[in-house]
């Protein structure tokens, strides 16, 4: 398993700020300036979100292959913020998925995670939402077959840990994992070490995330902000043993979405996180069977 970092938490950087919960920062980050942060950090690897990078084009993907060689970067690309293939009804979503296989490929990205949807786009029923997602995807992991690119489906705030679970091994293929987010789901009341035990063997990706509590309602996106790395209530350690458990090898890719503003900026919290999860990645025994 190898240290990592996913741009993501520098969106309030590359001009993603929520409304009524975030400030403008007053300056913007490149990928590039992104890049220079993550080698500073000493990291491993990055998780790079595409909807934060400049028009894609063939001189672009070969100037991003370069850097991320010369830093010696292993890599994952990140399709589909926010809301992806919007829970599997969103034709137009699927094609633009197929040309960032391309991308992916080209810059050296065995893996590519994918949103399938969000909290916006879940529907209330579950097999509703598994016809439409499932053959969606199963269209989907012939073209990531054929570039070489594993496609790894986040748990995204749309499924539940069962879910998504029943949706990957209904699609049975070889080209089709899980990007575990470690705390997305204790946003749907669910508890981040199970999730992290049932999923872990599905892991291709990660995004490492540990999340407090603000006051206000529970079922509010906002309760429940970032914080870096073992200040918050999922325990970390336990699920890196989970994937290690799993033979996990890939990237954990530390993610900050709504910083909790008493920490400041997202660049201390990404630094604490760095060094918290080194620490934790040195620690991590393997559960018990």
């Amino acid at each position: 398993m190898k240290l990592a970092i996913d741009s993501y938490c520098y969106h309030r950087y590359f001009g993603e700020i929520y409304p009524d919960l975030q400030t403008d920062p007053g300056k913007r980050m490149t990928v590039w300036d992104f890049l220079k942060r993550a080698k500073k950090h000493g990291v491993d690897g990055v998780s790079l979100e595409s909807c934060f990078l400049p028009t894609i084009d063939e001189r672009f993907l070969s100037q991003l292959r370069d850097k991320l060689d010369e830093y010696g970067f292993e890599r994952v690309w990140a399709w589909g913020h926010a809301n992806g293939l919007r829970s599997g009804t969103d034709l137009s979503a699927a094609k633009d998925l197929v040309q960032h296989i391309a991308h992916a490929a080209k810059i050296g990205a065995r893996v590519m995670r994918i949103v399938g949807g969000s909290r916006r786009t879940r529907p209330a029923s579950w097999a509703v939402h598994k016809r439409r997602l499932s053959g969606m995807l199963k269209k989907l992991v012939g073209p990531a077959e054929k570039h070489g690119v594993m496609l790894a489906i986040e748990n995204h705030i749309d499924m539940l840990a069962d879910e998504i679970l029943d949706l990957v091994t209904s699609v049975n293929s070889p080209w089709l994992g899980i990007c575990l987010d470690t705390g997305n789901n204790l946003r749907m009341f669910e508890d981040p070490l199970v999730v992290a035990e049932m999923l872990a063997p599905y892991a291709k990706a990660t995004h490492i995330k540990d999340l407090g509590v603000r006051p206000g309602n529970p079922r509010d996106y906002s309760f429940w902000p970032s914080v870096p790395i073992g200040e918050g209530l999922v325990d970390v350690g336990k699920v890196l043993g989970f994937l290690r458990k799993a033979r996990y090898t890939g990237l954990l890719a530390i993610e900050v979405d709504f910083l909790r503003p008493d920490y400041g900026d997202e660049d201390r919290a990404v630094a604490q996180s760095v060094k918290r999860l080194r620490t934790l990645l040195k620690k991590s025994p393997v559960p018990n069977s």
